[in-house]
């Protein structure tokens, strides 16, 4: 789980953690407070390590609007697997 902010100011922190989060078949994205280019950046990063350890993708769940928006707005939505 993604819990908080999701910027440019906390993906450093979150990148510490990408490794455990990409080996979830699920990352619960529920509790995400706000995010921007560089969290949508982080997700993209996610679904690269998923791939390259295990040939599959990550599904990242209860995505809010805004960010379903923020994903199509910047056309990498078809790239992640929103549940």
């Amino acid at each position: 789980m993604i819990e908080g902010e999701l910027t440019f100011a906390s993906v450093r922190d979150w990148l510490a953690r990408a490794d455990e989060l990409a080996s979830q078949d699920r990352v619960d994205l529920a509790k995400v407070s706000k995010v921007d280019s560089a969290g949508a950046a982080f997700l993209l990063e996610l679904t690269r390590r998923a791939a390259k350890n295990g040939s599959r993708q990550v599904e990242f769940i209860n995505a809010s609007q805004a960010l379903r928006g923020l994903l199509e707005f910047l056309q990498i939505d078809d790239a992640l697997k929103l549940a």
